[in-house]
Formats: C-alpha cells, sequence, structure tokens
C-alpha cells in the first residue's frame, strides 16, 4: 500500500522547486528500483529505510525493493479557489485524491522572489489555504444536505447517518475548525471518510527556509511548529533549494555536501517520514534469496490483511505468519539463526503487525 501525499502552497513559496527535486529523486532512483513512474504532476519515491538494506545484506538478497510514496504536485491555490478562482475546481478535485497535504509556507526572506501577498507570513498563508477549503467544505455540505433531504424524510438509514455526519461537520466549519476536528465514533469511520471532505485530510507543513536555515530552521519556522503543534498537525523543515542540488548530486556528492551544510540526511527523508507517521504508517518485511521488501501497512494492521497487501489470496486463504522482530533477526544473523534461538514465532489471524516485522505467509492457494 503506498499513499498519496498532495503539495500545496501559494504561488512562489518554492512548491515547484521541492517537487522538482522530488522527482528528480525519483528519476535518479528508476535505474535501481523497479515500478518507479513518473507523470508531469506526480513523482513516485522510495521511502528510505536503512533497516532493508542491513536485512538484503544478511540475507544476502539478489534485489532490494523499497516500499513507494506518491507525490502530487497540485496546482497553486490562489484567494477565492473555492469560488473557482484561477485554478480554483481543478485544485478542489485534486486534494480530494490525496491521503494527505503537505501544505509549502514561504518561511523565507528574498527580495528577487515576490510574495503573492507582498509579505512573509507563512501562518497567514496557511490560514488562506485553510480558509479556502473550509468554504468548498461548506458548500459541498449544504448541496449534500438539499439532496438527500427525501431519503431522510423516508427514514433511509445512511441517509439518516450521512445528515447526521454532514451537520456536525457543518457546525464545526462555521465556527471556524476544519472538519478533522470532530469526533467520529468507530462504527460512523467508514461513512466519514466517504464524505471526501477536504478538510478531514491530515496536513504536514513544510517549512521552507533558506539555505543556512535548513537545520536548526528560523523564527518564521518556529511560529509554524507552534501552529501544527496547536492543531495536531506536523511540520517539517526544509529548504527546497538546497534539496534540488542535492537530488542532482550522485550518493557520495551527497554525502560530502550535507556534510559541509551541517546536515545528517537530506530533508526529503525526514518529509517522508514526517508523512509517513501523520498517517499512522508502518513497514514490514519480506526477505529471502531473491529480494528484500519493504511493504506499507497501517499501524493496527493485523496479519491476513498484512498479507493481502502482497496479493488477495493471501489474505483469503491465510494460515498463519511466521514471525521474527527486526532486532532479532539482526542479531541473530537471519532467519536461521533466529529459528535455532526460538526467536521464529508462528502469529495467526489475530496478531497485529509490528513495525519492522519480518514476515513469511502461509496460505491456502
Amino acid at each position: 500500500m503506498g499513499f498519496r501525499m498532495g503539495i500545496v502552497g501559494l504561488p512562489n513559496v518554492g512548491k515547484s522547486t521541492l517537487f522538482n527535486a522530488l522527482t528528480k529523486t525519483a528519476a535518479a532512483q528508476a535505474a535501481n528500483f523497479p515500478f518507479c513512474t513518473i507523470e508531469p504532476n506526480v513523482g513516485e519515491v522510495a521511502v528510505p529505510d536503512s533497516r532493508l538494506d542491513k536485512l538484503a545484506a544478511i540475507a544476502k538478497s539478489a534485489q532490494i525493493v523499497p516500499t513507494r510514496m506518491t507525490f502530487v504536485d497540485i496546482a497553486g491555490l490562489v484567494k477565492g479557489a473555492s469560488k473557482g478562482e484561477g485554478l480554483g475546481n481543478q485544485f478542489l478535485a485534486n486534494i480530494r485524491e490525496v491521503d494527505a497535504i503537505a501544505h509549502v509556507l514561504r518561511c523565507f526572506e528574498d527580495g528577487d522572489v515576490t510574495h503573492v501577498e507582498g509579505r512573509v507570513d507563512p501562518v497567514a498563508d496557511a490560514e488562506t489555504i485553510e480558509t479556502e477549503l473550509m468554504l468548498a467544505d461548506l458548500e459541498s455540505i449544504e448541496r449534500r444536505l438539499q439532496n438527500i433531504v427525501r431519503k431522510v424524510r423516508g427514514g433511509d438509514k445512511e441517509a439518516v447517518q450521512q445528515e447526521r455526519l454532514l451537520k456536525a461537520a457543518q457546525e464545526a466549519l462555521e465556527n471556524g475548525r476544519p472538519a478533522r476536528t470532530v469526533d467520529v465514533d468507530e462504527e460512523d469511520r467508514r461513512a466519514w471518510v466517504m464524505l471526501q471532505l477536504l478538510t478531514t485530510k491530515p496536513v504536514l507543513y513544510v517549512c521552507n527556509v533558506e539555505e543556512e536555515n535548513a537545520g536548526p530552521g528560523n523564527s518564521q519556522s518556529a511560529r509554524v511548529a507552534e501552529m501544527a503543534a496547536a492543531e495536531g498537525n506536523a511540520h517539517v523543515v526544509i529548504s527546497a533549494k538546497i534539496e534540488e542540488e542535492i537530488s542532482q548530486l550522485d550518493p557520495e556528492e551527497q554525502e560530502m555536501f550535507l556534510g559541509e551544510m551541517g546536515l545528517e540526511e537530506p530533508g526529503l527523508d525526514r518529509l517522508i517520514r514526517a508523512g509517513y507517521e501523520l498517517l499512522h504508517l508502518q513497514t514490514y518485511f519480506t526477505v529471502g534469496p531473491k529480494e528484500a521488501r519493504a511493504w506499507t501497512i497501517q499501524k493496527g494492521t493485523l496479519a491476513p490483511r498484512a498479507a493481502g497487501v502482497i496479493h488477495g489470496d493471501f489474505e483469503r486463504g491465510f494460515i498463519r505468519a511466521e514471525t521474527i522482530g527486526y532486532e532479532d533477526y539482526v542479531s541473530l544473523g537471519g532467519e536461521q539463526g533466529a529459528k535455532e534461538a526460538g526467536k521464529m514465532r508462528a502469529e495467526g489471524k489475530s496478531y497485529e503487525v509490528k513495525d519492522g516485522d519480518v514476515l513469511h505467509f502461509l496460505h491456502n492457494g
């Protein structure tokens, strides 16, 4: 299971520079990793995970296949998008199709790059986009409530549930809060997701700072961090300019460049990991002589569903999962060592897969 993150932002905040860095990184990876496809506004990038390389080295795997994450470059937004201004309608349609929003905010001063509002204020920029999404949601809710009136009067169960959820979202939005702040019961979760409201998407704020502040951030990114914490959203500090430079270097040059800048890793790696955390995702591995491969699942996924990520037949015919924890696999020198030390477990249908588990599924068919 991959996931799609939409990159949004006002004009001239560094959104395209960041996306170009991602797609260049993806293009560079294409030679090493299969299934790397890039459309004009879509970049698919490998999720960095040093554990996969260690597992592959121990098992002497012929191929390494990381899990992947898709970034979608969404048309720039302007004030009035909810009313169709600029590329408003296209913008809103694209956001509906992503799992989370990476909101690029300008946190740098540069006289040569004009700001659309004539000032640098990332918090106000974030509010501009959030307001447009909230207005679009309100309009959508009003339309839907009108459309289901007859069904609600007729006592249609689904319509009654839908009306209740739409009204809860409407109340939050009218009080200036995004729909993601609504508490939703587990039995309503599926119907809530089906509403596809724009402001239910989790947000990762990407603070685009000057090159010299790529590590520590600056006073503007500190304001964004405060805002993100108050909202229960995530944030990450990067310099899109540096990321674009890094994306054009080979691995050895990248390491030297990062060292000179006093950075431990590319900002894109932090961005991808922050996106993972935001969506409550985790990784499990399948390892053998042919390949070492990473798979993405939601936290809390049970073993049969995790098997289904590889193939639907694995889930339908699930018998058990032979399971070795990552630390055990590495410290005991692989599958055989783990088996001999009694660290390979047979887990059944109720097993909740842990991050880093090395799994082998047994199934019928």
